[in-house]
């Protein structure tokens, strides 16, 4: 029988599968750089549209560093000291630096999260401020979203003359991809804006969805913002499933981000003959995976290719619960079904922190039953989170293949880091059928 190996918290999960009618999934592999640092100095030192990094900064300069948080698996701490290290190089004073951890609606790190993320040296050196999206006190008007409503962003970030967004890209369930604007959208904008930009009606949105970019009104709106905060520079990066870089775009930030969803879509993007059955996907590991709002994004890469009526198990280890903090929990708490939370957040004038998460929950399981995995919970919780409790997978599945002799069954032993499709398909589009997985 086959053995896969799937991203699970920090060590793995090993299955054995049946011998038929089983296809695996994964991203084209791309080895780590061997050399991360002189890779990203290269990138800082000739990046793409725009002069070097050093040639744009000058002792005087304050400096605004945007860095990824604990949701994120950005190698932070090999990434930021060489990208702090060439601004030390181009004369910038340690105290004229501040780096902005951003949080979006995310909860703070705590001090011991951040010298993990970050390291020691960092932490210690350098002043780290935390975003927070709903002070007033800290963030100030930038632009007018679609909604007509003024969206603010964090004021230390706007107060710097020299502006650098970091990140890593991959491919992202409602916003096309990650990395770029969205450092600023949702990152460090005011939760007014978080909620109109992640709001029903463009979650639901068919341009809504994994790797598309243009014609997205999530991603459109997120650049729209970031442009009218001027960033400065971006740096991002291009990770595989070891979490090495394997590729650094630096420069002006839509060029940079451009080429970057370029390298990522090229390896991201399978193609599959058809639906399954069954589909298996983790939810690519550490970080990702610590709570089931998290998971949601592994949910929603299965539902790319499931039959309707079929069946996704996602392993997500969920050390981090459901979680207890934000309104996710509550939303599915008070929900009868699946339907009736749909139906709640479809409401005229709803209007609620994590319903996106939930929204996109619900309309894949109008499509799908949904198993879950993992050690963080308890049945009772996932019961009340309306997804079928998984204790062991090999089990479910032989469950599942005596309701449906002869299954497919398709496994993403690295979750959202791979977008399959049904093939034929224009390059990142998807045919109707696999779009309407998420609606």
């Amino acid at each position: 029988m086959p053995t896969v190996h799937l991203a699970y918290g920090r060590h793995g999960l090993r299955l054995t599968l049946p011998d038929n009618g089983v296809t695996v999934i994964e991203p084209r592999y791309v080895p780590g750089l061997p050399d991360e640092a002189a890779a990203i100095q290269e990138a800082l030192r000739a990046p793409i549209g725009s002069p070097p990094l050093a040639d744009l900064v000058r002792p005087a300069d304050t400096v605004a560093v945007v860095f990824s948080d604990i949701t994120r698996p950005m190698p932070n701490d090999r990434v930021l000291p060489v990208l702090l290290e060439e601004l030390a190089r181009a004369g910038v004073p340690d105290d004229h630096i501040v780096l902005i951890n951003a949080l979006a609606t995310h909860r703070p790190q705590t001090e011991a999260e951040l010298r993990r993320m970050l390291g020691d040296g960092i932490v210690d050196r350098y002043r780290i401020l935390q975003h927070n999206a709903w002070d007033e006190s800290e963030l100030v008007p930038v632009a007018t979203n679609r909604a007509g409503r003024t969206v603010r962003v964090n004021q230390a970030y706007m107060e710097a003359s020299v502006r650098i967004l970091t990140g890593f890209i991959e491919p992202h369930f409602f916003a096309g991809f990650s990395g770029g604007p969205k450092a600023v959208l949702p990152g460090i904008a005011d939760m007014d804006a978080i909620l109109d930009n992640h709001g029903p009606a463009m979650i639901a949105h068919p341009q809504a969805t994994w790797a598309v970019t243009e014609g997205n009104p999530i991603w459109e709106e997120a650049r729209d913002v970031a442009r009218a905060t001027t960033p400065t520079f971006i740096l991002n990066v291009a990770l595989n499933r070891d979490r090495r870089v394997t590729a650094v775009f630096a420069g002006e930030m839509e060029a940079a981000h451009q080429v970057g969803v370029a390298f990522v879509r090229e390896h991201a993007m399978q193609p599959v003959p058809g639906l399954f059955d069954i589909v298996i996907t983790s939810n690519s590991g550490y970080p990702l995976d610590l709570n089931l709002y998290q998971a949601v994004k592994g949910m929603s890469a299965a539902a790319q290719i499931v039959r309707p009526g079929g069946d996704i198990i996602v392993v997500a280890e969920c050390w981090d619960g459901i979680p207890d903090h934000g309104e996710y929990k509550r939303l599915l708490w008070e929900a009868a079904s699946p339907e009736d939370l749909l139906a709640r957040i479809l409401a005229p004038g709803f209007r609620c922190q994590d319903s996106w998460e939930a929204q996109i929950q619900a309309q894949i399981q109008r499509r799908a039953r949904v198993h879950v995995y993992a050690d963080g919970l308890t049945d009772e919780d996932l019961r009340r989170a309306h997804v079928l409790p998984c204790r062991s997978v090999e089990e479910t599945v032989a469950h599942l293949r005596r309701e449906k002799p002869g299954a497919t069954i398709a496994v993403l032993p690295d979750g959202p880091q791979t977008v399959p499709y049904v093939a034929p398909v224009a390059e990142g589009h998807f045919t109707a059928e696999t779009q309407s997985a998420q609606r």
